[in-house]
């Protein structure tokens, strides 16, 4: 069975914040479940493993695993108990061009909840760069990556797609600053919860908001000190964030990996506190989470904030969707070419194999260095009648002509 790329996904389209979060994919867990695909299903030679706050998606290039196989194998990794009503919750595909097309929409963030969101791009050069480093890329999927690289330029040059911010970080000030008064709102004490790629991009955008009380807390300490200095901040004892101890802050951004309720209980407060959850399983149980004086934001509730934007981008939707299109279409031709190369090359060798032996039967006539050419002859030939099997009759009768 020829080679395709297959793909299972489960995102906000169809699952909530509390169902994806059970099959996020954290870094450290990456290594450990490649493993156990590649053992399980040896005939997988390319995987993919996407994993964001909105998305847990594996891409796999394989003979013969199917998606259907791939899904239930995941679901049972996570040990998630009832798959038939676990499966519901993602979507699969196991078409090379369906995948292809499923992939090109994710990174150009048409398939964002967020439309046109540019963070997705980056996440997915980061789930690559695992892939590369782990020696999993596969022929179609690295020839897959090519094409979405290449359409994020397009989309970028060609398009006014990627125009304005729209990313989780940025709404994510946004809201602190909507908040609060804009006499105060620059002096409130704001606590940025990790040190990931959210929280980086956190600060890079308070480049136009201006809050200037922020402190960074982390597990490891020694990145939080790394971003404070870059970024003017302060650090916070991580161990007063698991004992949650917020009397003094006025915002409290969340974003840490693999934490799941990390911040249990919010103790009585005096003042008005602004909370944000931004993180994959979630930092914030609701359940402890005060119902006066505090505002509290997750994922989905923050990604309504921003459909000003999305209309702004909505112009824009068909171009991004043309050029997905077209370089679809690049995709397919690439991948049909090589599959008639490889059925050309098995072609051939079957040919050379019957052109020789009618030589070896016909040594006192005929020069065997004519053998390559009547064998490309005849597969020329081939080319022209693409689809019929190889007429051995007809090759015996081609060869006695061209050495009559």
């Amino acid at each position: 069975m020829e080679k395709s790329i297959r793909f299972i996904s489960i995102s906000h389209k169809t699952a909530s914040v509390s169902q994806r979060e059970v099959y996020c994919i954290s870094e450290e867990e990456k290594i450990k479940i490649a493993d156990r695909i590649r053992h399980h299903f040896p005939d997988i030679i390319g995987l993919f493993l996407l994993s964001t706050c909105n998305r847990t998606e594996v891409y796999f290039e394989s003979s013969n695993t199917s998606s259907e196989a791939l899904l239930d194998f995941f679901i049972d990794h996570k040990a998630i108990g009832n798959t038939q009503l676990q499966t519901p919750l993602f979507i699969y595909e196991n078409t090379t061009k369906e995948t292809v097309k499923h992939l090109l929409e994710v990174s150009s963030g048409l398939a964002s909840s967020v439309l046109g969101d540019a963070e997705i791009i980056h996440q997915i050069k980061k789930a690559y760069q695992f892939s590369i480093r782990h020696k999993l890329q596969g022929s179609l999927l690295e020839r897959a990556m090519q094409t979405v690289f290449r359409a994020h330029k397009r989309i970028s040059n060609e398009t006014q797609f990627r125009d304005g911010s729209t990313s989780l970080a940025y709404k994510a000030l946004k809201v602190v600053s909507d908040t609060f008064t804009k006499t105060h709102c620059k002096s409130k004490k704001i606590l940025l919860i990790g040190t990931g790629e959210i929280v980086t991009q956190l600060l890079k955008y308070n480049s136009k908001f201006n809050f200037d009380t922020i402190y960074i807390a982390n597990r490891t300490l020694e990145r939080a000190i790394n971003l404070s200095t870059k970024y003017n901040c302060k650090t916070y004892e991580w161990q007063k964030v698991v004992n949650n101890e917020f009397d003094d802050f006025d915002v409290i951004i969340s974003a840490v990996s693999n934490c799941h309720h990390l911040i249990k209980k919010i103790q009585s407060i005096s003042k008005h506190l602004l909370l944000i959850d931004l993180a994959i399983p979630s930092n914030i149980d609701p359940r402890g989470v005060p119902k006066k004086q505090v505002v509290f934001y997750d994922l989905d509730t923050i990604t309504v904030e921003l459909e000003d934007a999305k209309e702004k981008r909505s112009a824009s939707v068909s171009q991004v969707k043309a050029l997905i299109v077209d370089e679809l279409a690049s995709f397919m031709k690439w991948h049909q070419e090589g599959m008639l190369r490889s059925i050309l090359a098995a072609y051939k060798i079957k040919v050379n194999i019957k052109v020789a032996a009618y030589f070896e039967k016909h040594m006192n006539e005929l020069d065997k260095h004519r053998i390559p050419t009547i064998t490309n002859q005849i597969v020329r030939k081939a080319i022209k009648q693409p689809g019929k099997k190889i007429d051995f009759e007809a090759i015996d009768a081609f060869i006695a002509e061209k050495v009559s």
